[in-house]
């Protein structure tokens, strides 16, 4: 018996000695990767010695003799800190995410396939002008630069995620930069997901379904399945399970996830120091690490400093010493989804506009992890590529026998838009900037500009042409043979939209600015959030740097103050006093503290909390019957239903109504029984004192890893979680998830925000929302995140004498000698 102990005794103390040993192995190992940013290297492809000096939040000042080394110097940056964020956003493009990450990822990348977007990437390198084409070489041997240093100084394969996921560093190519700028125009459109839903809304409620998307002043549409007579539909109501948000960014971005931002600009007459205003702040899917890095370079043309993309070699927004500009996604409809019929007896013809047509066909091999690979055969029509019918659920909307085909401005080759950006950094003024953007195709955006003159605005990127006889012009799919529903083909924006002198010096855009109807479409982004920038903007005849932080940072709800007097307008004060502690009471102080409230969303408040379930209850309560299971999917609020359905508009009050009772429900009825619900859900959840609900307990921001968010024990070390103040109509964005257990977690925000000066140019600020590297193991991960969620900065400036002397680390990359 002694010696049975002794021996359990020694297995004990032995397996602890070979944990120990293993997490001390794993963590050096993991420690290699973190890169020396004061190291001398001796490399190739740079004809002069290159400084990268870092700053103290790791940001890289970047100085070399020629713009071929200081793009090559990006390069080696952005794969120093970035490199595993830039291979997977690269397979993410290239369809190839199967092979670290197992079959889950197969659809994104049948998807990706389907779409072409790395092989319209190649093809459209040769598009690109010559500078370019230099920028884009120059760029990938510096990434190869780094990989090869990984290689050689057994730097522990330069990420500690490459430990967990069989996978090679293959070596950069500049059509990699190209393949990762399409993978960010497809995931920026979300029109065929909006097509995909009227599509939906129209089967399962063929009177009135539209009426919940429609916005104000759109012509009506025909019901979809009147374009199909007589064909049968696998019906609205079908679904498939809601996709995990971390499995949907694997890959960091994802085609028709959405993209948004908020862009503005005052001139120097209406400012204080006198000098021009620009403010920008693209949202995107939180991730972490952030989609943006920051960064400066100093350029023949001038220096230029502000938010990068790992993988793009171009200041997306950003200044120069003349010019400052900021992206907002333009949300034009830039799509259109056309229903193909295929031949019956014959499933590689479909019927054309001349016929019956041969689908053009490929075959490609998926390797998938863990799994035999998988051919998949991809088809084209003369509309554009088949889909799978799995995508947003398309195969709910499919007449028997029919597919789907996407027309889109971004899926062709000979795409020059990375020409567009690279000129735009490099532009001198607002006309320069206008000129270099001329070309570009996608994705599209209104692009906001300041120089010393003044402040203006570009719409660029390509539009369809729709015939005028074209049924929907845009919003439905529609029958893919009829010659009137097809593309007469894509122009560029119209000059027309370009404003480089605006009235009252002032510009302002959330992606919905511009011309409306069927020149651009007519899903225009948020215009609750544009109408509150606009005014925020028009409140103050003067502004500063302060008044557009504050801006940048507001949180309040515009949505909030429109709907909430309108819904409550007899609910308020209406009762009786009651009894404490009775569900009578709590709706009386509930309506007490909403009819008080501003209506900013801070997380510190009860009042946010309220209005947001009560609203989503409202809305499950108006839309259940006629919808049935395709009310789960509404994942947001649509505000302009809920309005006309209170004010009876055309007769939408009738929505009110529950159909399969006898009594006929007043809207007023309904949202005291929604308030009542919503209130029941939070007392459940946090007990029956009003005053100590927090918006800030549910509305939690989710920066999620996309390849070890879900692993247990990792989860904690690499997702990063705040709450948050905001919401999707705030001009502080915070897009809530909006189904699953978690419905109000914020899962889309501004992951850069920035206010360019240009009255004291380095008094510009910026912030991400995690931190330059993405490294977990690195103080640098996650060190602007708090920051960020504060609405707080940090300043980058284009002195270089500022920028040696904050220096944390100095690169020396030398020539190596041949």
């Amino acid at each position: 018996m002694v010696t049975l102990f002794r021996w359990l005794v020694r297995l004990t103390v032995g397996l602890i000695i070979a944990s120990v040993a293993l997490l001390v192995l794993a963590w050096y190992f993991a420690v290699r990767s973190l890169p020396d940013y004061g190291a001398t290297y001796d490399v190739a492809g740079i004809s002069a010695p290159v400084e990268i000096i870092r700053s103290t939040e790791d940001v890289p000042h970047i100085f070399g003799k020629s713009d071929r080394d200081v793009f090559f110097a990006l390069g080696m940056a952005h794969a120093q800190d970035r490199l595993f964020q830039m291979n997977v956003l690269r397979r993410a493009a290239q369809g190839r995410l199967s092979e670290i990450y197992g079959p889950a990822a197969l659809p994104a990348d049948d998807l990706a396939r389907r779409l072409g977007l790395y092989r319209n990437a190649r093809a459209s390198l040769d598009a690109q002008d010559g500078p370019t084409r230099d920028a884009l070489a120059a760029y990938a041997d510096g990434v190869n630069a780094w990989i090869q240093q990984i290689n050689l100084g057994a730097r522990g394969r330069g990420a500690p995620e490459f430990f967990l996921f069989p996978d090679e560093i293959a070596y950069w190519e500049p059509a990699d930069s190209l393949a990762i700028l399409k993978l960010l125009a497809a995931s920026s459109t979300v029109q065929l997901r909006r097509e995909v839903l009227r599509a939906r809304l129209s089967l399962a409620a063929p009177e009135r379904g539209q009426e919940l998307v429609a916005t104000p002043g759109e012509p009506p549409l025909p019901a979809y399945a009147s374009l199909f007579p007589g064909d049968r539909f696998a019906g609205a109501e079908r679904r498939t399970a809601q996709q995990d948000w971390t499995l949907g960014l694997a890959g960091y971005l994802a085609p028709s996830l959405g993209a948004s931002a908020n862009g503005w600009a005052a001139a120097a007459g209406r400012t204080a120091a006198g000098g021009a205003l620009l403010a920008n702040d693209p949202q995107f899917a939180l991730t972490a690490p952030g989609l943006w890095y920051l960064a400066r370079i100093e350029l023949s043309s001038g220096g230029v400093i502000g938010g990068t993309i790992p993988g793009i070699p171009a200041i997306l927004s950003g200044r120069n010493p003349h010019l400052a500009w900021g992206i907002t996604p333009a949300q034009i409809d830039d799509q259109d989804l056309f229903i193909e019929e295929v031949q019956p007896g014959d499933a590689n013809r479909y019927r054309g506009a001349q016929g019956w047509t041969e689908f053009a066909t490929r075959k490609e091999t998926i390797a998938i992890a863990g799994e035999e690979p998988r051919t998949i055969t991809l088809r084209d029509t003369e509309n554009g590529p088949v889909l799978p019918g799995g995508h947003l659920d398309i195969e709910t909307i499919l007449p028997a026998g029919h597919v789907a085909a996407l027309a889109w401005t971004g899926g062709r080759g000979a795409d020059p838009s990375m020409t567009a950006l690279m000129g735009l950094m490099r532009a001198q003024d607002r006309a320069g900037a206008a000129q270099a953007l001329g070309g570009m195709v996608a994705p599209a955006l209104n692009v906001t500009l300041a120089d010393d003159q003044g402040v203006g605005q570009v719409l660029a990127g390509a539009l369809p042409v729709r015939a005028p006889g074209n049924p929907a012009q845009g919003r439905l799919p529609l029958p893919g043979w009829n010659a009137e529903n097809r593309w007469q083909g894509i122009a560029p924006a119209p000059a027309a939209l370009t404003d480089l002198n605006p009235e009252g010096g002032t510009v302002a855009t959330s992606g919905a600015a511009g011309a409306e109807g069927a020149v651009l479409g007519y899903d225009r982004g948020n215009q609750y959030r544009q109408t509150r920038l606009r005014y925020l903007l028009d409140q103050r005849e003067v502004h500063s740097r302060d008044s557009f932080i504050a801006a940048q940072n507001d949180i309040v709800s515009p949505v909030a103050r429109a709907l909430l007097p309108l819904v409550g307008a007899d609910l308020w004060f209406t009762d009786e006093p009651a009894a404490q502690g009775t569900p009578e009471r709590q709706r009386q102080d509930a309506l007490a503290l909403l009819a008080n409230w501003d209506g900013a969303m801070n997380e510190h408040l009860p009042e946010p909390l309220i209005y947001s379930v009560w609203m989503r209850a409202l809305q499950e309560r108006i839309v259940r019957d006629e919808l049935g299971p395709l009310a789960d999917e509404l994942t947001e609020i649509y505000p302009d239903f809920i309005d006309r359905v209170f004010r009876n508009t055309n007769g939408a009050g009738i929505w009110c109504d529950i159909r399969q009772s006898a009594p006929v429900e007043t809207c007023t009825q309904i949202a005291r029984q929604a308030l009542d619900a919503a209130i029941l859900e939070l007392t459940t959840r946090f007990g029956p004192d009003l005053a100590s609900w927090r918006w800030g307990d549910l509305h939690r921001a989710r920066h999620v890893h996309p390849a070890l968010g879900e692993l247990r024990g990792l989860s904690y070390i690499v997702n990063l979680i705040q709450p948050t103040s905001g919401d999707d109509s705030t001009v502080a964005r915070a897009g809530v998830l909006g189904y699953g257990a978690y419905p109000w977690l914020n899962v889309g925000g501004a992951a850069y925000r920035a206010v360019y000066d240009l009255a004291d140019p380095d008094s510009s600020v910026f912030i991400i929302s995690t931190g330059q590297s993405g490294h977990p193991l690195s103080r640098h991960y996650d060190d602007l995140a708090e920051l960020w969620r504060r609405g707080e900065y940090i300043r980058m400036s284009l002195d270089p004498a500022l920028a040696r002397a904050a220096a944390t680390g100095i690169t020396h990359l030398e020539p190596a000698s041949q």
